[in-house]
C-alpha cells in the first residue's frame, strides 16, 4: 500500500476556507472540498489500518465540516480543519484516539475525555487508594517526551467525599485524563508523518492498558465484566 500523506494542496485549502468562511464561497468549492476530503479520509483510514495492528479499534469516525452554529458566538459555518476518532473495541478496552489535522494547529489527543460519573467516581477511588502506578507510567521519561503532561478540566479543591489535602489530590480532582501532543506544519506534510503518529499512540498503551484495567474491576481488583 502507498503511504498516505497530508498535501500542502489540502493545507493550501483549509487556509483558503478559513480566510473565506462563507456558504457562497464553499459552494463555489464543494468540488475541490470532496476531493480533498476524499484524501485525507484515506490518510486516517490508513491511520486505523496501522492501529489494529496492535490494538482492537472498533471503528473511525470523521467529523462532519460544517458547525453546527445554533449556541456557538462564532457563526462561521465551516470548520477549517478536518478531524476524526478512532474508538477501542468494546465494554473491556478504554480510551480512544483523536486527530485533527490544521494548518499551524494540528495535534492529537488520547485519553478519557467524559468518563461517566461511574467511571469518573471509580477513577477517583483507585487514586485516592494508590497512585504509584499511573504515576509510573506518566512520569516515565520515554513517556513524557511524547505526550508531555496529563491535561484535563478538573475542580478547585476536591470533589465531594475527597480529603483536599489527599497526597494524590492533583490527580483526583481531575474530571478529565487526557493526553495532547502538538505538530508543525513541517512535520504533518513531512512522509513520515503517520509513522510518528504510529509510535505516539503506541506509546500511550501501558496508560490505556492501566486504566482499562481500572474501568473494568472493583476496588478488590475483581472483574466486572463477568
Amino acid at each position: 500500500m502507498q503511504q498516505s500523506v497530508i498535501t500542502k494542496e489540502i493545507f493550501a485549502f483549509l487556509t483558503d476556507l478559513k480566510n473565506n468562511n462563507t456558504r457562497e464561497w464553499f459552494t463555489d468549492h464543494k468540488k475541490e472540498f470532496k476531493a480533498y476530503e476524499s484524501e485525507v479520509k484515506m490518510f486516517f483510514q490508513q491511520v486505523m489500518e496501522n492501529l489494529k495492528i496492535h490494538d482492537d479499534i472498533e471503528k473511525m469516525k470523521m467529523f462532519r465540516i460544517y458547525r453546527d452554529v445554533r449556541f456557538s458566538n462564532d457563526k462561521t459555518p465551516y470548520k477549517p480543519h478536518f478531524a476524526g476518532s478512532f474508538s477501542r473495541a468494546g465494554a473491556r478496552l478504554r480510551g480512544g484516539y483523536y486527530l485533527r489535522v490544521k494548518p499551524k494547529e494540528t495535534f492529537i489527543a488520547t485519553g478519557f475525555w467524559e468518563p461517566n460519573k461511574e467511571d469518573l467516581f471509580r477513577i477517583r477511588k483507585e487514586f485516592e487508594l494508590d497512585a504509584s502506578e499511573i504515576r509510573g507510567i506518566i512520569n516515565a521519561k520515554s513517556f513524557k517526551q511524547i505526550w508531555g503532561n496529563m491535561e484535563g478540566d478538573e475542580v478547585k479543591t476536591a470533589p465531594k467525599g475527597f480529603d483536599k489535602e489527599h497526597p494524590n489530590i492533583d490527580l483526583i480532582k481531575k474530571k478529565q485524563f487526557i493526553f495532547v501532543r502538538n505538530f508543525s506544519d513541517k512535520e504533518v506534510l513531512s512522509p513520515d508523518f503517520i509513522d510518528e503518529l504510529d509510535q505516539s499512540f503506541k506509546a500511550i498503551r501501558p496508560y490505556f492498558d492501566l486504566m482499562s484495567d481500572v474501568l473494568t474491576t472493583n476496588l478488590n481488583g475483581e472483574s466486572l465484566l463477568d
